[in-house]
């Protein structure tokens, strides 16, 4: 059954122009709550997302307009009151703010008029901005390193020189921790090991500092290249309903979102000392602070993934512990590093316990040094593997997913490599994907031992059959998706998420057929998440830079 939630808010780019009038009895179980028309002129308009808000609530309901330009609530989504409309449809403002009010028996319509914006740089996705600007994709990929802290409109809005930009600005941009955001800065204490040094380090900040320079407003009052924007939603893409709910502060980043066996969803805070529970009916927050291990090092958790017991486990990050939390108990239980493993890079982030009933043993990265923990729950040891080690370049550990029989694989991120290490031997096998620099980021492992992952470089889907040892990948439009996580349904669907375009993406990997759902509002997507319990079954990501989470129901 469908779960309703109860925290959100929805932060829009205009208000709403409307003609209320009350229509024929929605007494009947199949009307719509509210329902209308979006045009711009004489024009019909489809895939513009249409957002509700009831005032005074945290919630918000969006549906999207289909062909004909119609866009329907359905009765059950909407309770009596009155609510604020907001639209999303690059290109185009609304002509003025409104409200409508939705009666208990009655339905509702409001027909919106739009027409086309006079500000079409401040709707640009970060895909968006990527297709416009002139350059080649060498330089344009420099800037994927940027979305994870602020959208590009920071830098193509700024008026820095290239030479401010090399000696001031990606400098400290450099220092600062990946799970910053403009309004929670955290610096770093020391480097990862494995990152680029010296003249090295200078050549690729001069190649960005002069690139930018050349697209930013430093030598010129606006900029000179088209702006160039993603078509709207169409067809099933529009037949979907979405669900946004707000989290009390802005400062909440919910990195990882899922949900548990009892429907509670849970969330790791990117930034702060907090696992976050949400109830999705009574709408009730719960956050559970977590004591600092190393005081003064930056806060956060990234990871987030339960065991076969309910338990949930993750990566302290740059507090250098590993952690699992009992939901019956409400209570946490932690083993940080300690000797030469706890250096002060050491960025433990993700943490795998899916496999652990296998032989009591719980896998980790460390994004320090590029290395792989393997913690012995019952006796509390750590060994450390460096698969890396004695190799040339750059390398980032950044995934660690375990097979059926608790054997490890691993992503690098700088690379171009699935990494598998044998619980028992400890072999270490490397296999490059064949696609070059495709940076394999976040990845799941299904029941057949094939991993699915995300190639956040190359725009694609990847699998690995681990037991053919072969791979296969499906291209996910459009460019400079940078797809981060993949994960599959129970009907064989994979499903991703995008940094740079605010889309979802729904795959068939038979057929190789697509839906990209455009979210509601710009939304940092990071680990994504799939409720098979629902029917159709349902979608939910964190909005990481927007302080809420986001569930996405197709309705197909």
């Amino acid at each position: 059954m469908a779960r309703l939630s109860s925290v959100a808010s929805f932060i829009c780019l205009a208000g709403v122009a409307s003609l209320v009038a009350f229509g024929p009895s929605a007494a009947q179980q199949a009307g719509p709550a509210l329902s209308g028309t979006v045009s711009a002129g004489q024009q019909a308009l489809e895939g513009v997302l249409v957002s509700a808000r009831k005032d005074g609530s945290t919630i918000t309901v969006t549906v999207v307009s289909d062909k004909d330009g119609r866009y329907s609530f359905p009765a059950a989504r909407l309770e009596p009151g009155d609510y604020a409309l907001r639209i999303r449809a690059v290109g185009y403002d609304l002509e003025g703010p409104a409200k409508v009010s939705v009666a208990a028996d009655k339905a509702a319509t409001a027909d919106l008029a739009l027409h086309a914006t006079k500000d079409l740089a401040s709707q640009l996705t970060n895909a968006e901005w990527l297709a416009s600007m002139p350059g080649t994709d060498a330089q344009k990929g420099q800037l994927l390193n940027c979305v994870g802290c602020h959208t590009l409109s920071r830098p193509l809005f700024s008026k820095y020189t290239a030479e401010e930009f090399l000696t001031l600005i990606l400098p400290r941009m450099q220092g600062y921790v990946n799970q910053s955001m403009p309004s929670h800065p955290q610096l770093r204490r020391a480097e990862r090991l494995r990152e680029e040094r010296g003249d090295q380090r200078v050549q690729v900040y001069r190649g960005v500092a002069d690139y930018l320079a050349s697209i930013n407003l430093s030598s010129k009052s606006t900029w000179n290249f088209e702006l160039k924007t993603l078509p709207r939603p169409a067809g099933a893409a529009t037949r979907v309903i979405y669900t946004e709910y707000d989290l009390p502060r802005e400062t909440i980043e919910p990195h990882d979102v899922i949900v548990d066996r009892q429907g509670m969803v849970w969330f790791s805070s990117f930034g702060e000392q907090n696992l976050g529970k949400l109830d999705p009916h009574t709408g009730k927050l719960t956050e559970f602070a977590i004591p600092e291990h190393k005081p003064g090092f930056p806060t956060g958790l990234l990871g987030l993934r339960s065991d076969a017991e309910g338990n949930l486990w993750f990566g302290n990050m740059y507090q250098a512990t590993i952690a699992r939390f009992d939901p019956k108990t409400e209570t946490f239980r932690f083993w940080p590093l300690e000797g030469e493993e706890n250096i002060d890079a050491a960025q433990i982030n993700m943490v795998s316990p899916q496999s652990a009933a296998v032989d009591g043993k719980v896998w980790a990265q460390n994004n320090g040094f590029a290395g792989i923990h393997r913690l012995d729950v019952a006796t509390g040891r750590i060994e450390t593997f460096e698969p890396f080690k004695g190799m040339s370049g750059p390398h980032n550990i950044y995934d660690v997913i375990p097979d059926s029989k608790n054997n490890i694989y691993f992503t690098d991120f700088r690379q171009r490599h699935i990494g598998r290490l044998d619980a028992r031997t400890g072999k270490i096998d490397l296999f490059e994907t064949p696609t070059a620099n495709s940076a394999p980021r976040r990845g799941w492992m299904d029941a057949q031992d094939r991993l699915w992952f995300g190639e956040y470089r190359a725009d694609r889907i990847g699998m690995f059959d681990t037991k053919k040892e072969e791979f296969k990948e499906w291209p996910i439009p459009p460019r400079w998706s940078s797809p981060y996580d993949v994960v599959v349904d129970r009907n064989g669907d994979a499903w991703t998420g995008s940094m740079l375009s605010d889309q979802v993406t729904r795959l068939n990997p038979a057929t190789g057929e697509m839906i990209n759902y455009l979210l509601p509002r710009s939304t940092n997507i990071r680990r994504v998440f799939v409720d098979n319990s629902t029917t159709p079954v349902s979608f939910w990501v964190g909005n990481n830079h927007g302080a809420s989470i986001v569930k996405v129901e197709p309705l197909e």
